[in-house]
């Protein structure tokens, strides 16, 4: 879509999106060949440049304006963007008001550089900016430009608290243009939401939007087109118009956009129903017994790179043989394997305080990716239900599924889509290859002082904590404030239990703390303070430096377990050095990981431990660092192949229930 649409996006009709094209074989190869160049491509640095120089002409004029005349200026913006659309000149007047009215309201200017990321938002592309370099008001730029041209705006992001945080900081530059912002969170009633959504400016994560997309699709059964919506508004106050809840998808400008374009989009998203049926609950416990009686190896197979459960013939044969009597009627025999397979799974796959917590005597889902729950949220297939089970909590009722939808189709269907994040470049080929998005990398404002320290490998877990100990000890006592990231709830609460015995003071942010979290995160780079975080702290969170910090040498990132993709470990590392500041990390891995036993080569990992576990380990630390470099390599491919798949079973899906009239 051409700059020049804001006119067509204003008029798009009441419910604006867009259509999904069915791809055929000669447009898939049109992609597959143009993504093998689109992470080459770069703008040209001299529009940009140019850009950045026109809206500093404009600033000018804009300095000396009074409150209500800025104010004035914006609305007239508004009808040039109206009226030319996103063309060089209107969009530099607007980013010169908006770069005026947060030196007001902020006290901060935007860079240059932020400049050029909003530039890159309006052009529909992912700006791939350090972290650090402030996103959240370079969003302010693409946001307020589009809300003034009267085109509905969601900047989305991973978590509530995020999306709060963003809204209420930047709230008085959008309110100095004359417009509104609205922010969506988890628990708000139907009118608080529909109330959001019309504001000109909508805060919100990714999972809200996508499921209040959804829940439109249910009031109005398919998509609601202009026509539709009109004839139901004849209804008057009791039309289903009148219960929808967006205006549409038009705008989306995504913070952390690889997080949520890419790794949260392995997961369907599910708006389900309570069947209100009893007697399932006994078939729950029935699978978990039977699964609780065939023998790994013999009876059945855990897969745990691809998340999966095989059952052998003898697995099934024993599961066949178990006492049903209770569920006879209710299952037939392949009913009954796909439990006993799930029963396995919430036995061999699924751990707590890794995948999951128990709190108030419910289970709850923790995102792998953010680190946050999920209490809404519950694995289909009875396999929540088992899992409740498992752990001596009273079982929900299964829920039956109303209506679904990926997240790469829900993303594909906004009119305009861009993003921002600190880790882009590794997958700029799969965000152009599913969305289109090419991306843009940005030069920081100043220039990097973070330092890599070697990565460390160690033949055992143990030995792995008791280096990190040391590790931390050691940096504490010079005065540095330490952050150390953990892959789960379970690591982080080991990990302070040792700081606790070796009598270093701490602090723990985890899905047990997330009400802390402001807290925590505030103190986090003050003078000698330790922090033992899961993911909660590696996206979006601003630590800064407590004063002297910065001569003692900064903030120490360690990182106490490698994640299956590197730009998640990037995210962590990027919470020191940030403009500027002085920072170092590093990273600590043992060969009893996850993902090296998952994903590791085994012509590595048995040379690799005799290295490590010998006297002189000469070339242990080289194998170790190479062993993980390409576990994660083959955990970012199997999960690359699983969001292709997902994606494929949408359309299969689309095609089987196109019968019905509707698609999700």
């Amino acid at each position: 879509m051409s700059r020049g649409t804001a006119h067509a996006w204003a008029s798009a009709g009441h419910y604006p999106e867009r259509e999904e094209k069915r791809e055929a074989w000669h447009d898939r190869l049109e992609t597959a060949l143009s993504s093998l160049a689109v992470p080459w491509l770069r703008p040209r640095r001299g529009r940009l440049d140019a850009m950045v120089r026109r809206i500093g002409r404009h600033g000018g004029q804009a300095a000396g304006m009074t409150d209500a005349e800025l104010l004035q200026a914006g609305r007239q913006a508004g009808r040039l963007l109206r009226r030319e659309g996103f063309r060089d000149g209107a969009v530099a007047l607007a980013f010169a008001l908006v770069r005026e009215a947060a030196s007001r309201r902020l006290g901060m200017r935007h860079f240059d550089v932020q400049l050029a990321g909003g530039l890159a938002l309006v052009d529909g592309m992912v700006a791939e900016m350090e972290t650090g370099e402030g996103k959240t008001l370079t969003a302010t730029l693409p946001a307020c430009a589009a809300a003034l041209a009267g085109i509905p705006v969601h900047v989305i992001t991973v978590n509530d608290y995020l999306a709060g945080r963003d809204a209420a900081e930047m709230g008085p530059v959008y309110a100095a243009l004359g417009l509104s912002v609205g922010v969506i969170r988890q628990g708000m009633d139907h009118a608080s939401r529909r109330a959001a959504y019309a504001c000109d400016v909508t805060y919100c994560t990714n999972k809200e939007a996508a499921f209040d997309y959804l829940k439109d699709r249910i009031v109005m059964w398919d998509r609601p087109s202009p026509m539709r919506l009109q004839l139901e508004r004849l209804y008057g106050e009791d039309s289903r118009a009148n219960r929808l809840l967006m205006r549409g998808l038009s705008f989306a400008i995504v913070d952390e956009a690889d997080s949520v374009l890419i790794d949260e989009a392995r997961t369907p998203l599910i708006i389900s129903a309570d069947p209100h049926s009893a007697t399932e609950q006994n078939v729950y416990r029935l699978a978990l017994n039977a699964a609780m009686g065939l023998a790994p190896g013999d009876d059945f197979a855990v897969s745990g790179s691809e998340r999966e459960v095989e059952l052998h013939e003898r697995g099934r044969a024993k599961a066949e043989r178990f006492d049903w009597a209770e569920a006879r009627g209710w299952t037939n025999a392949l009913q009954r394997e796909e439990l006993v397979r799930q029963g396995l799974a919430a036995l061999h796959l699924y751990e707590r305080d890794r995948h999951y917590l128990v709190r108030d005597g419910t289970v709850q889902i923790i995102d792998e990716y953010t680190g946050r729950l999920m209490p809404d949220r519950s694995w289909e297939r009875g396999l929540h239900q088992m899992i409740e089970i498992k752990e001596n909590c009273e079982p929900t009722s299964r829920k039956d599924t109303l209506a679904r939808i990926s997240y790469q189709r829900f993303f594909r269907r906004y009119l305009r889509l861009a993003g921002m994040t600190g880790t882009a470049r590794e997958v700029a080929r799969e965000l152009w290859s599913i969305y289109r998005l090419r991306v843009v990398s940005l030069p920081t404002n100043r220039p990097l002082r973070r330092k890599a320290l070697p990565g460390r490998a160690f033949p055992t877990e143990s030995r792995k904590w008791d280096a990190a100990v040391r590790t931390i000890a050691k940096v504490h006592g010079s005065g540095r404030p330490v952050l150390i990231g953990t892959r789960s709830v379970a690591a982080s609460e080991h990990l302070s239990a040792l700081l606790e015995e070796a009598g270093l003071p701490h602090r723990v942010l985890n899905a047990q703390q997330d009400r802390q979290e402001a807290e925590i995160v505030a103190q986090a780079g003050q003078r000698g303070q330790i922090t033992v975080a899961t993911n909660m702290a590696g996206r979006g969170t601003d630590i800064r430096l407590g004063e002297g910090v910065a001569q003692l040498g900064g903030l120490h990132v360690m990182a106490t377990e490698r994640s299956e993709a590197g730009r998640i470990d990037r995210q962590l590392f990027g919470r020191c050095g940030r403009q500027g500041d002085p920072g170092t990390y590093e990273a600590l891995f043992s060969l009893e990981e996850e993902l090296a036993k998952t994903f590791g080569r085994r012509f590595l990992l048995w040379p690799a431990a005799a290295l490590l576990r010998s006297p002189i380990p000469l070339g242990g630390q080289w194998a170790g660092r190479l062993l993980f470099h390409l576990a994660q390599r083959r955990a970012e491919r199997l999960h690359a192949r699983l969001r292709r798949n997902l994606l494929k079973m949408d359309a299969r899906m689309e095609d089987a229930l196109a019968f019905s009239g509707r698609m999700e």
